[in-house]
């Protein structure tokens, strides 16, 4: 089966041979089954994309055409993807679990899969991340497999913005997702926005107030610079502090009593400035003004089945290739400690040499 699409390169990929110079020198990691890196941080929480494939093209994730998708052969299998979160939970300390994409609700086979993950003892905490569409008619078959809660992207409210954003036509598919995922029970549901500048930033305050009245957990994130088109800059997007500035009119912004505990998001009070009214809480990601990688807690792995330490990783680790060689269990720890042992301090992009990744975000799983 050939590539549906054509014009994205991919990076070049890690050996999958444990003792490979190409992996990391893990001469002075410490005698520890869990996934360490040399700055002490351990891996709980893996992030498994299940395809690059997605049904909307949002203007700071893919370009008008599409990308180049993998063939269905290149992707994991249900049996390889419960193999491999098997063997994070078994052998590494794996937790938590979130399936990503492109869009994982485009896999058939996506309730199979959490079924399978759902079984492993100890059971980790199941979640996913999606655009919702077509999630009316599935959330109670994923919830009932052992989803335990989502995260739904949605920028907007504005069917026009939407639109222009995501160039579908679908604002009504996403909602009618996210009231069949209400409906099912699943909670917390959280809701991803990216502000572009002149786009959408003007639309926050009133998202905000949608997302509150429905109890729905608004995440506001930095645009990061993961677009295939690789037009980021770093000086229009739009900031934490202006996420703050946006609000400050109709909103009293608080800082959170509970810890962070690795989590992505600064979580804040809100309070209706007029009335004085609590409302809720809304979390700002801010990963390219307040990085919080010295805390970071995420492996993850590609739909290929490739290790990333980072987001921002310019290298992967095979471990499909393992798999598929017929390498143990604890051959592909083995692999995925190494991997895991060469993450670097930081994603960089505060560094002068700074290198987007070639691959946008649909590719990597978010």
């Amino acid at each position: 089966m050939s590539p549906r699409r054509v014009g994205l390169g991919m990076p070049k990929p890690r050996t999958t041979d444990a003792t490979a110079t190409s992996l990391p020198d893990t001469a002075d990691r410490p005698a520890s089954d869990a996934l360490l890196d040399r700055f002490g941080r351990e891996a709980t929480d893996l992030r498994l994309s299940l395809t690059d494939f997605c049904n909307l093209r949002c203007t700071y994730c893919m370009p008008a055409s599409g990308l180049t998708f993998l063939a269905k052969d290149q992707m994991l299998s249900v049996d390889e993807v419960v193999r491999l979160v098997r063997i994070g939970v078994e052998h590494l300390g794996i937790d938590q679990v979130r399936f990503t994409g492109g869009e994982p609700l485009t896999r058939p086979d996506l309730t199979e899969i959490i079924a399978g993950v759902a079984a492993l003892r100890p059971r980790p905490n199941i979640s996913l991340t999606t655009n919702a569409i077509g999630l009316d008619v599935k959330a109670a078959g994923l919830k009932e497999a052992g989803l335990d809660r989502i995260n739904v992207s949605l920028d907007t409210v504005v069917s026009e913005t939407f639109e222009r954003m995501s160039r579908r036509p679908l604002l009504h598919r996403v909602l009618e997702g996210i009231d069949g995922a209400r409906a099912a029970g699943l909670d917390p549901i959280k809701v991803n926005a990216v502000l572009l500048p002149g786009v959408n930033d003007h639309e926050l305050p009133d998202l905000l107030d949608w997302c509150l009245d429905r109890n729905l957990q608004l995440r506001v994130i930095e645009q990061m610079p993961l677009d295939a088109d690789h037009i980021w800059e770093r000086t229009s997007m739009i900031t934490a502090a202006d996420v703050h500035g946006i609000l400050a009119d109709r909103f009293v912004l608080t800082p959170a009593e509970e810890p962070r505990n690795g989590a992505p998001a600064e979580l804040y009070d809100v309070v209706d400035r007029a009335s004085g009214t609590p409302r809720g809480q809304v979390g700002i990601i801010a990963s390219v003004t307040r990085p919080f990688c010295a805390d970071c807690r995420r492996t993850r792995l590609t739909a290929e089945g490739r290790v990333r330490t980072c987001l921002f990783s310019r290298e992967e680790t095979d471990l499909r290739g393992a798999l598929r060689g017929g390498g143990s269990d604890e051959d592909i720890a083995r692999i995925w400690r190494a991997a895991q042992w060469g993450k670097k301090a930081g994603h960089g992009m505060n560094s002068k040499d700074f290198v987007q990744p070639d691959r946008p975000m649909s590719a990597i799983g978010g």
